[in-house]
């Protein structure tokens, strides 16, 4: 009885000062969600998910404060393996801090690398079809994340690159991959090594030798810095398949 009161209390004087709060708030929430500084109001079912107190919180303008909590919590899960509670806790977390890109990032590499991973090698599952339908599934789960996440931040390259990855080594996904990537590669923040993964993704895509040449060429015109053995070795198979005149090849045969 007591501890409920208690909680009563302080859940009380969280709305309370959330209260006062409120009005200088609001204009500055307005401005910031304009910039994707912050996202808006939490959203409707995140009561259930929180808890009373949690919520309480969330609504008084601790929503990254109540974040970091439930990110440790989700840690915690991790190392017991309870893969589920974990799932369910980074759909929290991310729902609070929609813009934060580390928790989607993060979220979305535990789901599709370490618990499908550990799906596939469960000890306690005889059956290959079931441990690799769970595998499958935690994989999918990762990809939402990040399509969430990249819906929450369209602006940032890091979400897209990460997707990019994820396709081309969990659903081997090439042209699915090399669309991500180029998706990155737009972005001003974005580093010149996104680029080349598109136009690698591209050239493993049957059907689209020519469109992933020219995008080649296009990196290989950029100068020596940009001429990887790997983008010379695609040049080089690309070539051949395009039947590109030896006098017009950019990569020469090498010496037998």
């Amino acid at each position: 009885m007591r501890r409920a009161a208690t909680l009563g209390i302080v859940a009380a004087g969280l709305v309370g000062f959330g209260l006062l709060r409120l009005p200088v708030e609001r204009s500055l929430e307005a401005a910031q969600r304009d910039a994707y500084l912050r996202p808006g109001a939490p959203v409707i079912g995140l009561r259930d998910q929180l808890g009373q107190l949690s919520y309480a919180a969330a609504l008084s303008g601790f929503r990254s404060l109540v974040a970091a909590f439930l990110w440790i919590e989700a840690h915690t899960a991790w190392e017991q393996t309870a893969w589920g509670k974990m799932a369910g806790l980074f759909r929290t977390v991310t729902s609070l801090q929609p813009r934060s890109l580390a928790y989607w990032d993060l979220s979305s590499w535990h789901m599709a690398w370490n618990a499908a991973i550990a799906a596939r090698q469960n000890p306690k599952e005889p059956s290959e079809f079931l441990r690799r339908r769970a595998e499958r599934e935690y994989q999918q789960l990762g990809k939402e994340l990040l399509e969430q996440g990249i819906a929450n931040n369209p602006d940032r390259y890091i979400l897209h690159e990460r997707m990019g990855i994820l396709l081309r080594d969990k659903f081997d996904d090439h042209a699915g991959a090399a669309e991500a990537f180029g998706k990155a590669a737009e972005m001003k923040e974005a580093p010149p090594y996104v680029k080349r993964l598109a136009a690698y993704e591209l050239a493993a895509v049957e059907g689209r030798e020519q469109e992933a040449y020219q995008k080649l060429k296009e990196i290989y015109d950029l100068g020596e810095d940009e001429r990887k053995p790997r983008v010379l070795t695609l040049l080089h198979e690309l070539e051949g398949k395009l039947g590109v005149p030896a006098d017009q090849r950019l990569v020469p045969a090498p010496p037998e």
